[in-house]
């Protein structure tokens, strides 16, 4: 699969997410985009599974009567394209850290550089996911800690935060968004980070701890542009791993009470995105935006794909069209035997995505050994490229 880009990167993205819609969807309106031709670049994935760069093709203007296979609807208009990316998990960040230093800089520079994939987005855990060296939170405390008197985010500045700043360094434009996987521990029931849920007593003493963190990781060089409320927010994951169930109202109380005001009120203009979890569950999106008082902090519904279909999205984008959809979490299976192979299985995934209003499509874990580790759940998701632990050597997966 080939693809081509100009020199100037933001009207590459402006072009290449009408293109990727047109295409999707048959139609979009290039009319009125800027098309200052500059010179072109090509890039090509091919049996090397690397994202290269060849020589540009000689075009020339079509012959007399070509029969056109993309039809323009100049009056059409589709989403507007963010990118696409993955999660920079602690995982992930721990294996980059191990590999020496010039070795590290090549692999960033593949995910991010002006010659690579150019990744745009990027995902990050407010605390530990299943995915992690370590279960954490940013406010570890023995006993309840409401006032967040223990707030810290050092752990991530070992080797996480590093990372994050060494991929805006590639690309300065790279957006990143977070969630987290699990409250700490004090704020709920089990008093435990894995599995469970949390008390409602806690959720304005939770908000602040986003408006924390927003501001503890800005002040370390890392603006984060949209949060949602909880990984995967229907299923606690029957207590294998950082996790947090919230229900339906619950959700919605917390974003049109608590944290939508907060951010407010702290002058951050972070997004809020509900449900962070699968296609099936549209039905229970669409009751949630019914509120009006919600909407009013929600910029829009990110989703997972494990269960459902990707029309789930146009369904929520029909009912409330102002609500953008995110694509924020698939990850490949490791003992898949096609692992490295299946590249034709994604395109096709990733082009339904597209058809269905998602503005962006982030995977899973960007890096982790040829185990799926390091993880302290029961995933079984490999890396978008491995990391290989006894020669350190980086192959990559079919979704690549």
């Amino acid at each position: 699969m080939s693809a081509l880009t100009r020199t100037n990167r933001r009207e590459f993205l402006q072009l290449s997410g009408s293109a990727a819609a047109a295409w999707a969807a048959g139609s979009r309106a290039w009319g009125q985009l800027d098309l200052k031709m500059q010179p072109l670049r090509a890039w090509v994935t091919a049996d090397t599974r690397r994202f290269a760069q060849f020589d540009c093709p000689n075009w020339k203007p079509a012959e007399a009567n070509t029969h056109a296979v993309v039809q323009i609807d100049p009056n059409t208009w589709y989403q507007e394209i963010l990118g696409f990316g993955g999660a920079f998990t602690d995982a992930s960040c721990y294996l980059f850290s191990k590999l020496a230093p010039a070795d590290r800089e090549a692999v960033l520079r593949e995910l991010y550089g002006p010659d690579g994939l150019r990744f745009s987005v990027g995902r990050t855990c407010i605390g530990s996911s299943d995915y992690t060296t370590s279960i954490y939170s940013f406010d570890e405390s023995a006993e309840p800690d409401p006032e967040l008197a223990k707030f810290s985010i050092d752990h991530d500045r070992a080797y996480i935060l590093p990372t994050l700043r060494s991929a805006l360094e590639l690309n300065p434009d790279l957006y990143y968004f977070s969630a987290p996987w699990s409250p700490p521990a004090w704020m709920k029931f089990n008093n435990s980070m894995e599995g469970g849920s949390m008390h409602r007593k806690y959720f304005g003493s939770y908000a602040q701890y986003f408006v924390k963190f927003l501001k503890a990781y800005a002040e370390a060089g890392v603006t984060v542009r949209a949060t949602s409320v909880q990984n995967e927010v229907d299923t606690d994951q029957d207590g294998t791993m950082p996790a947090c169930i919230w229900s339906q109202q619950d959700e919605v109380v917390f974003v049109k009470n608590f944290l939508g005001p907060a951010l407010r009120n702290a002058s951050l203009d972070t997004k809020i995105w509900i449900l962070d979890h699968n296609y099936n569950l549209w039905g229970r999106v669409i009751d949630q935006l019914s509120d009006p008082d919600l909407c009013k902090f929600v910029d829009g519904v990110a989703w997972h794909a494990y269960e459902g279909t990707a029309d789930a999205m146009t369904r929520v984008h029909n009912a409330y069209p102002n609500q953008h959809a995110y694509a924020t979490e698939y990850g490949a299976v490791i003992t898949s035997p096609d692992f490295e192979t299946d590249w034709s299985t994604w395109s096709n995934t990733f082009t339904d995505v597209l058809k269905n209003w998602a503005r962006c499509i982030v995977g899973w874990n960007l890096a982790l050994d040829e185990k799926g580790t390091p993880n302290k759940g029961l995933g079984q998701s490999g890396g978008i490229v491995t990391i290989h632990s006894e020669t350190q050597k980086i192959t990559r997966c079919g979704q690549y």
